[in-house]
């Protein structure tokens, strides 16, 4: 892209950005599970004069004048989000998913209630319920697990936690786990103890849009998501629910409740994301990201690896370094930068060591798929890796992986459309 306007005003900002663009373009392989590579069409549009304009409130409910092409194109976000996941009311203009998250509570409970939300080490998120998280420091929170020996959620255990504290509102959904998720289950445990359910599909949204996962539409009181990651659209949130009374609050709890005026920049690049979103091209692009995780996955338990739960049902998995490699998550994870290959050290179930070093490594495909990656490209990057490992110290092999990472990747150009 051009940056004339950026070099001019600014040569340091422009250097970077220019390194920043080289290193995702040309010589890195992304396995970050949360990232992917947006359209052209969606950064021209967070770069466009939409910046400029200020424009709290909502459609036809705004506090500044001069609205009128904003308006249009909040409520094509909206119109198109709600065809995307088939819902009644949405909102398109929380910053982030963690704004998105806390609005979405503040609609249902108050401060001080009780909340069951899954444990960090165990794919859960900071905003639900994590101690260092206004959702730990607001409301009471307790959380539930994964099965020590299956990694998988058990259901029956949180029926049964749910039954002791007796939570005003449950959490699901992940941000580390690699198994499908039954909001159908989890709907009939909240049903049971009373309580609201809320789903946060941040990392899934992709698989549900295209029905690879099932739907928390006909189960969840609210659902909020992010929509980079697999939706593959710009930084930032959204909220659904097919409740009228609901969506009423939710709209109240974000503005004027936890944020102001409105990235109209933003929302016009979601905009776009849910248009690609709804093309036939991107459900096959989903299909592809799910086989190769699996196919990545299933290579590194072929060389001994330990994977979390033994597999993946979706875009990322977990692998335990720690047991496998005898490395913390931040050694292997640096160990792999020093090779360009971009991952991040992750808890895992009953982790041991402390959240800055971990024992975990989460991985994820969305965004070499983007690039046009197949099964056999991520199974070649498992061989990489496993010989990243096995050669930590041995410097001239690591630069011939480092060459071999980057001739893989410069095999698969970034050229923003798809």
């Amino acid at each position: 892209m051009s940056y004339n306007a950026i070099k001019k005003e600014d040569k340091e900002i422009y250097n970077l950005i220019k390194a920043e663009e080289k290193r995702q373009n040309k010589y890195n392989a992304e396995l970050i599970a949360s990232e992917n590579f947006v359209s052209k069409a969606v950064l021209q549009a967070q770069g466009s004069i939409l910046t400029n304009k200020y424009a709290e409130g909502y459609p036809s409910k705004r506090y500044y004048g001069g609205c009128q092409y904003i308006d249009q194109i909040e409520n094509l976000a909206i119109e198109r989000l709600k065809k995307l996941f088939n819902v009644k009311y949405v909102n398109v203009q929380p910053h982030s998913g963690s704004q998105a998250n806390m609005a979405a509570i503040r609609s249902l409970i108050n401060h001080g209630d009780v909340i069951l939300g899954m444990s960090l080490d165990s794919g859960g998120h900071l905003t639900h319920g994590y101690k260092l998280s206004f959702s730990g420091q607001d409301y009471i929170s307790y959380t539930y697990g994964v099965n020590k020996d299956t990694g998988l959620i058990d259901y029956d255990e949180v029926l049964k936690i749910a039954k002791e504290v007796k939570p005003k509102l449950i959490i699901c959904g992940a941000s580390a786990y690699p198994r499908k998720i039954s909001f159908k289950k989890f709907k009939e445990i909240a049903d049971e103890v009373g309580a609201y359910l809320m789903a946060d599909i941040a990392h899934i949204a992709g698989l549900i849009a295209t029905g690879f996962h099932e739907s928390p539409v006909n189960y969840a009181d609210i659902i909020t998501s992010t929509t980079h990651k697999t939706l593959r659209g710009p930084r930032g949130g959204i909220i659904m629910t097919n409740n009228e009374e609901i969506a009423k609050k939710m709209n109240k709890m974000l503005f004027p409740g936890c944020q102001g005026g409105p990235l109209e920049h933003v929302i016009a690049a979601k905009a776009i994301c849910f248009k690609e979103d709804l093309m036939p091209e991107y459900k096959t692009y989903i299909k592809q990201v799910i086989l190769n995780a699996k196919a990545m996955s299933d290579e590194f338990i072929k060389l001994g690896y330990n994977i979390i739960s033994g597999g993946t049902d979706n875009h990322l998995f977990l692998i335990d370094i720690k047991k496998s490699k005898n490395l913390t998550g931040l050694q292997a994870q640096e160990l792999l930068e020093n090779v360009n290959i971009t991952c991040n050290k992750n808890s895992i179930p009953n982790d041991q060591e402390k959240p800055a070093y971990t024992s975990g490594l989460r991985i994820g495909t969305p965004a070499l798929t983007t690039r046009g990656f197949k099964e056999k490209d991520f199974i070649k990057l498992a061989h990489l890796i496993d010989d990243t490992f096995n050669n930590k110290d041995n410097n001239e092999k690591l630069k011939d992986i480092k060459e071999e990472v980057i001739k893989l990747v410069k095999s698969h150009p970034l050229r923003y459309k798809y």
